[in-house]
C-alpha cells in the first residue's frame, strides 16, 4: 500500500508500535470501567454517609431548634438542605433501585434511637440527571429534603497521568525501534553487499557471523558472489585467450597480403586486417583491465582530468582551442588512479573523435563527484543510448569506422565506474552533441 514505508524495519516497529498501542489501549479501557464502578460505589456510600449523618444531628436536636442547628451546619459543596413541611417535589423521575440501596443501608446503620427512626425515603434523580433528590421524614412528620450534585466520575483523576502514559508510549516506541533496526541490520549489510557485488564482482565478502539465519545466508550470498566472480573470470580469460590466439594468424595475413598484386585489392585488405588487429588488442587491453586489481590509493582527480585534457591537446594541437576545462583546481579523491584516468581519456578521445571538441566541467555535489564532457557532434539517437555501452556496439549513423574506435571505450569506461560506485550516462545537448556524464561517490 502506498502510505506505508518502504523499510522493512520501519514496518516491523511500526506494527509492534501499534499492537503495544491497541494493548495499552485495551487495557486502559477496561481499567476505566473499573474506576467507573469503583468511583461510583464510594460516591452513593459518600452520599449515604453524608445524608444519615446530617439527619442524626437534626433529628437528635431538640425539636424547637432543628432548623437553626441545620443553618448552623457547614455543608460542603454541592449539598443543599431544608426543613419542609412535605416530601420533595421535583420533576426528576424516581432513583434506580441500585442507587437507593447505599443509602437505605446507610440509614439503617445510623446510630439514631428508635423511637425516633423513620422508614420512609423518597429519593429521585441518579447520576444520569448528575443531581439527587433525598427527603427523609422526621418524627415530627416534617421532611428533611437534601439536594447533592452528582458528578460524573473522573476516570483519569491524575494531573500527571497523560505526561506519564505519553512518556511511557515514547519510551516503548524508541525501545522497539532500536531492537528492531538491530535485528534488520543484516538485511541492510546483504543488501548493500548485493548492490556493491552488481558494481564490482571482486566487491569483498560478507562477514560470516552473527545469528545462524543470518550467517547462512551470508554463507549462500559468499558462494554466490564467487560463482559469478569465477564465470566472469572464465568468460574474460577465454576472450583474451582467443584474442591472443589471433594475433598470429593475423600477423601472417598481413604478410601474405604483401604479395597480392592488385594495388586496391591489397590495400582494402590491409584496411581490413588493421581493423581485425586493433580489435583484438582492444580486446587483449579489455581484458587486462579486468584481470588487474589495481589498489585503491588516494589521487587529484582534477589534476587527472587537466592532465589527460592536457595530452589529448598535445595529441590532436588542431582542437586543442575546442578542449576546455572548467572546475576546482584540486579534488581530493581516493580510487584507482590508473582505471580513473583511462575512464576520463576514453570520455575525452569520444568527444574529440566523434563530436570534434571536448568540454570539461568537474563539480562537487553533497557527497558525489560529476564530470561532464560535451563535444559538437550530430549526437546520438535516443534508442542507442543504452546500446553504445555494450561490447563492439557502434552508431553507425554518427561514429566513423575508419576514424572511431571498437566499441569497448564506453564499456570499459561505465565498468570502472561502478566499480568506484557511480556511473556513467549520456544525454543529448540541446543545440547538438553528446553530453558524457561521469558521476562518483565522495
Amino acid at each position: 500500500m502506498s502510505f506505508l514505508p518502504r523499510s522493512l524495519g520501519t514496518r516491523t516497529a511500526l506494527t509492534m508500535v501499534a499492537a503495544l498501542v491497541l494493548v495499552q489501549g485495551l487495557g486502559l479501557v477496561i481499567h476505566a470501567l473499573d474506576r467507573v464502578e469503583l468511583q461510583r460505589f464510594a460516591q452513593m456510600r459518600d452520599i449515604g454517609v453524608r445524608t444519615m449523618s446530617l439527619y442524626r444531628t437534626v433529628v437528635l436536636s431538640p425539636v424547637e431548634r432543628r432548623e437553626k442547628v441545620l443553618q448552623e451546619l457547614e455543608h460542603r459543596d454541592g449539598l443543599d438542605a431544608v426543613i419542609e413541611a412535605a416530601s420533595p417535589k421535583d420533576d426528576l423521575p424516581p432513583t434506580e433501585l441500585k442507587i437507593r440501596r447505599p443509602i437505605v443501608v446507610s440509614f439503617q446503620l445510623v446510630p439514631v434511637p428508635q423511637a425516633e427512626r423513620q422508614r420512609e425515603i423518597v429519593m429521585l434523580g441518579g447520576p444520569e440527571e448528575r443531581v439527587l433528590v433525598v427527603g427523609l421524614k422526621m418524627p415530627d412528620n416534617r421532611w428533611l429534603n437534601m439536594k447533592l450534585d452528582m458528578p460524573p466520575p473522573r476516570i483519569w483523576h491524575s494531573r500527571t497521568f497523560l505526561v506519564a502514559f505519553l512518556l511511557m508510549s515514547l519510551a516503548a516506541a524508541l525501545v522497539t525501534f532500536w531492537a528492531v533496526r538491530r535485528l534488520t541490520a543484516p538485511v541492510r549489510t546483504l543488501a548493500r553487499a548485493a548492490e556493491a557485488l552488481g558494481r564490482d564482482v571482486n566487491a569483498p565478502p560478507l562477514p560470516e557471523d552473527g545469528p545462524q539465519e543470518i550467517a547462512v545466508a551470508a554463507i549462500a550470498f559468499n558462494t554466490m558472489a564467487g560463482r559469478i566472480r569465477r564465470f566472469v573470470q572464465d568468460r574474460t580469460f577465454m576472450l583474451t585467450a582467443i584474442g591472443h590466439d589471433l594475433r598470429t594468424p593475423i600477423t601472417r595475413l598481413k604478410l601474405r597480403a604483401e604479395f597480392i598484386d592488385d594495388d586496391d585489392m591489397r590495400r582494402k585488405l590491409l584496411a581490413d586486417i588493421d581493423e581485425l588487429s586493433a580489435m583484438v588488442n582492444a580486446t587483449l587491453a579489455f581484458g587486462r583491465d579486468v584481470a588487474i586489481e589495481e589498489s585503491v590509493g588516494s589521487v587529484d582527480f582534477a589534476e587527472l582530468v587537466r592532465t589527460v585534457l592536457d595530452e589529448a591537446s598535445d595529441w590532436q594541437p588542431e582542437l586543442a582551442e575546442l578542449i576546455t576545462y572548467e572546475g576546482p583546481q584540486h579534488l581530493p579523491f581516493r580510487g584507482r588512479p590508473v582505471a580513473l584516468k583511462r575512464a576520463v581519456n576514453n570520455l575525452v578521445q569520444n568527444a574529440l573523435l566523434y563530436g570534434g571538441a571536448a568540454a570539461a566541467t568537474l563539480s562537487v555535489e553533497p557527497g558525489l563527484l560529476r564530470l561532464t564532457v560535451e563535444d559538437r557532434g550530430p549526437g546520438i539517437a535516443p534508442e542507442d543510448m543504452d546500446r553504445v555501452f555494450q561490447p563492439f556496439y557502434r552508431v553507425e549513423a554518427s561514429r566513423n569506422k575508419e576514424t572511431g574506435g571498437n566499441g569497448l571505450g564506453l564499456p570499459i569506461t561505465r565498468n570502472i565506474a561502478r566499480a568506484h560506485g557511480g556511473d556513467v550516462v549520456l544525454a543529448n545537448r540541446q543545440g547538438g552533441g553528446v553530453r558524457a556524464t561521469l558521476t562518483l561517490p565522495l
